[in-house]
């Protein structure tokens, strides 16, 4: 939670506007790889790509991605739209020749599908990552600066789950509560596994798992995630990515006046690229049946050159 030089804390949660900047200030100065274009994607060099490779023992590949949501709920007002644009009225024709098509549109920055979030996507104090003004960089033809094209190439290296509902004993952290920096250290030493420089960190707070074993419910008012001050744990070991099978951002917000600190700090100061709402259910049952916690993962978000993020399916291989 930080020392009490460093912090002012209300209470053992919240922080002060004024303690946040102060945080803010101090995790920027540290960004992972220093803040340069790609951010902390400079961290994953060659070297650490080939070592992720050799943690493949089985060639099992698992999917790190729910299923995209076609249905409104609390969580999602404006779900994924997917339809059959042919054949016509979805009648294929007793002969000859014919292709199904069909169309996807959805919104990318959602509460229940599964993506990534580009170093352009949020905005503080008029800035991107970088200090790079925002209204120079953004338009309604998308992003000049720091979109998801950084990561056209592709994210691999070594991938660490760190599953705190298991360290507790519980299915899942209920809404509202916030993963600390000791929790996430605790999880390491139970699991065996040690983060470090240039790994694709992944945090389970077993959100996916509550939404499809008791349903949706609405996120914004209540769900588990990261306190703020947890990102010095990730500033201490560098990682290069940061994923969870929620928002990564607690509700109600840890700090006030700010509703995301998690992604302010994580995007905006470290030049961290982001992955919300993934689905840890198999992974994480492999992991603790297999006594491993590490593995090669390969993010791979689509081309969109000016896109603000993107769908993605993370693997990771076993």
């Amino acid at each position: 939670m930080g020392t009490p030089d460093q912090l002012n804390e209300a209470t053992p949660d919240e922080l002060s506007e004024a303690d946040f900047r102060s945080l803010h200030r101090r995790l920027s100065g540290r960004a992972p790889g220093g803040v340069t274009s790609r951010g902390a994607l400079d961290t994953i060099t060659a070297e650490q790509v080939l070592a992720a490779v050799r943690e493949v023992r089985t060639g099992r590949t698992v999917s790190l991605a729910a299923p995209v949501n076609t249905r409104p709920g609390p969580d999602d007002a404006d779900p994924a739209e997917h339809r059959l644009t042919a054949p016509p009225d979805a009648r294929p024709a007793a002969e000859g020749l014919e292709f199904a098509r069909d169309r996807f549109a959805m919104n990318v920055h959602g509460d229940v599908d599964s993506h990534l979030d580009a170093l352009c996507h949020v905005i503080y104090d008029g800035t991107l990552h970088g200090g790079v003004p925002a209204a120079g960089a953004l338009s309604p033809d998308g992003a000049s600066e720091l979109s998801v094209e950084l990561a056209r190439d592709g994210i691999v290296g070594r991938g660490v789950l760190l599953d705190v509902p298991r360290l507790h004993g519980v299915p899942w952290l209920e809404p509202g509560t916030n993963v600390s920096a000791e929790d996430l250290a605790a999880a390491e030493a139970r699991q065996g596994v040690r983060v470090g420089r240039g790994d694709i960190l992944l945090v389970r707070v077993g959100h996916r798992r509550r939404r499809e074993e008791l349903g949706p419910w609405d996120v914004a008012d209540a769900r588990a995630g990261l306190h703020p001050t947890a990102m010095e744990f990730l500033a201490e070991r560098e990682v290069a990515v940061l994923g969870g099978d929620g928002n990564n951002d607690t509700a109600p917000s840890a700090v006030e006046g700010v509703a995301f600190p998690v992604h302010v700090l994580a995007v905006h100061a470290m030049g961290l690229h982001l992955l919300d709402y993934l689905r840890f259910e198999d992974l994480a049952e492999i992991c603790a049946r297999e006594a491993r916690w590490s593995f090669l993962c390969v993010i791979a978000p689509l081309r969109l050159p000016a896109a603000t993020g993107s769908p993605v399916n993370p693997l990771a291989i076993l």
